[in-house]
C-alpha cells in the first residue's frame, strides 16, 4: 500500500515537471553550455604537469552531473513548496497516506528526473569523443552515483521546502549551492591549486568529492577510494538532509 502511494506521488512529481518545458530544457541545456565554455576556455590546463588527462572535456564532464542534480532539486522542490503554499500537502495529510510517504514520493520523482538528465549528459559526452575508462560497468556505476548525489541535494531541498513553505526560499538555495560548486575542484584538480586558501576551501567542500568521484569513473577508472568518498559524502548529506526534512515534515503535519 505504502509502496503504491509512493509510486503514485513520484509519478505525479515527474509528470508535473515534464509538463513545464522550462523545468526540463534548462537543466539539460545549461550544464552543457557551461561545459562547452569551460572546455574551450580552459583547455590549456591539460598542459600543466600532473594534469590527469589530455582531454579537458573528459575532465569537466563530471560537473554537469552534479550541476544537473542541483537544478533538478531546485525545480522539484519549488513545486513541493508550491504544494505547501496551496494547501495540497494539508489535504493529503487528511487522507490515509502516511506522512513519510509524502516525502519519499517527492524524493523518488526528483531522483527519476536527475537520472534521466545524467543519461543525457553521458550520451552527449560519448558523442563528442569522451570514453569512460571504467567501461560499461562504469556507466552503470555513474548512474548509481548520480542517484546518490541527487538524493543528497533532494533531501536538503525538501527540508528547505518543508521548513519554510516558500518557493522563494527554495529558489534562494540555487546561488548558495552554486557558490559551493565554484569553490570546489570543478575546474582544476585540488593538488594543482596554487592558492592555499582556495585549496583548503576546495578540500573541506563536500561538492569536491562528489565531482571527483564522477570524474574518476570517466578519466581514471575504478579508483575505489575516490568513488567510495563520493558515495560516502553523498550518503552523509542524505542522512542529514533526510533527518532534517522528516523533522520539518512532522512539525508541519502537527500544525495541520
Amino acid at each position: 500500500m505504502a509502496l503504491a502511494q509512493t509510486a503514485a506521488l513520484g509519478k505525479r512529481a515527474v509528470v508535473r515537471t515534464a509538463r513545464q518545458p522550462a523545468n526540463v530544457v534548462f537543466p539539460l541545456i545549461f550544464p552543457m553550455l557551461l561545459l562547452a565554455v569551460n572546455a574551450g576556455g580552459l583547455r590549456a590546463e591539460t598542459k600543466l604537469p600532473g594534469f590527469p588527462t589530455t582531454s579537458f572535456l573528459a575532465f569537466a564532464l563530471a560537473v554537469p552531473f552534479v550541476q544537473g542534480a542541483l537544478l533538478a532539486t531546485i525545480n522539484a522542490n519549488v513545486e513541493f513548496a508550491r504544494d505547501i503554499q496551496t494547501g495540497f500537502l494539508n489535504r493529503l495529510a487528511l487522507t490515509p497516506v502516511r506522512g513519510i510517504v509524502l516525502l519519499f514520493g517527492q524524493l523518488g520523482g526528483l531522483i527519476t528526473s536527475a537520472v534521466v538528465q545524467a543519461i543525457f549528459y553521458l550520451a552527449v559526452g560519448l558523442a563528442f569523443g569522451v570514453r569512460l575508462q571504467s567501461g560499461i560497468g562504469g556507466a552503470a556505476m555513474l548512474l548509481l552515483l548520480e542517484t546518490a548525489i541527487a538524493l543528497a541535494f533532494a533531501s536538503l531541498g525538501s527540508w528547505a521546502a518543508l521548513r519554510t513553505g516558500s518557493t522563494e526560499a527554495v529558489q534562494g538555495l540555487f546561488p548558495v549551492f552554486f557558490v559551493f560548486l565554484f569553490l570546489s575542484s570543478m575546474n582544476i584538480p585540488r593538488n594543482l591549486i596554487e592558492a592555499d586558501w582556495f585549496r583548503w576551501v576546495a578540500t573541506v567542500n563536500p561538492v569536491s568529492y562528489l565531482i571527483e568521484a564522477v570524474r574518476a569513473l570517466v578519466i581514471t577508472g575504478w579508483d575505489w577510494q575516490t568513488i567510495g568518498l563520493g558515495f560516502g559524502v553523498a550518503g552523509a548529506l542524505s542522512i542529514v538532509g533526510f533527518a532534517l526534512a522528516t523533522h520539518a515534515l512532522w512539525n508541519r503535519l502537527e500544525r495541520t
